[in-house]
């Protein structure tokens, strides 16, 4: 498992789906997690699903359709990463895991100057050999760890092997 962490509007989606691309490309069982910070609203309403789940409040609802399924659960309070990819992901070689920016996971961070001034990696408070890289447009940022630039050539095949060997391994 690696988490993909920034702050809003930095391209953690858009850097994750390429990882998870480039490494199904090399034919490795890619499984991704999804942190979001407010209540999931996947469902259309009025759909015979978003009735099960929001007019008759059952506490989990499947629906498996050709090619697809997609399981709401209702829970007390959010699990970390490592605890839903045991639970729901097994048979993964790797799992990409968006947000969860506190959990005890490897870490590549997106940091856009657009987003905010700073990226979250502060040497003051973060350990960093818990940062795997850096991939920003600060063409002045500096670190202990790899930093790649948006504008360099080749940096997502370098990254996914960072990836691939810095994930950390769950044991069972």
């Amino acid at each position: 498992m690696i988490s993909i962490i920034g702050r809003k509007n930095a391209g953690k989606t858009t850097l994750l789906v390429a990882v998870a691309a480039e490494l199904a490309r090399r034919k490795f069982r890619v499984m991704t997690i999804k942190h979001g910070t407010h209540p999931a609203d996947l469902d259309q309403r009025g759909k015979d699903t978003w009735r099960h789940w929001h007019e008759g409040k059952a506490e989990r609802v499947l629906m498996e359709a050709p090619g697809e399924r997609v399981l709401f659960e209702r829970t007390a309070q959010e699990a970390d990463p490592i605890a839903l990819a045991r639970r729901y992901l097994d048979g993964a070689e790797i799992v990409l895991v968006e947000g969860f920016k506190r959990a005890r996971l490897p870490k590549i961070e997106v940091y856009r100057l657009a987003a905010g001034p700073e990226p979250i990696f502060d040497a003051k408070l973060h350990q960093s050999g818990e940062w795997v890289a850096m991939v920003t447009d600060n063409p002045a940022y500096r670190a202990e760890f790899p930093v790649f630039r948006f504008s360099d050539t080749a940096w997502l095949v370098t990254l996914a092997n960072l990836a691939w060997d810095r994930a950390k391994i769950l044991a069972p």
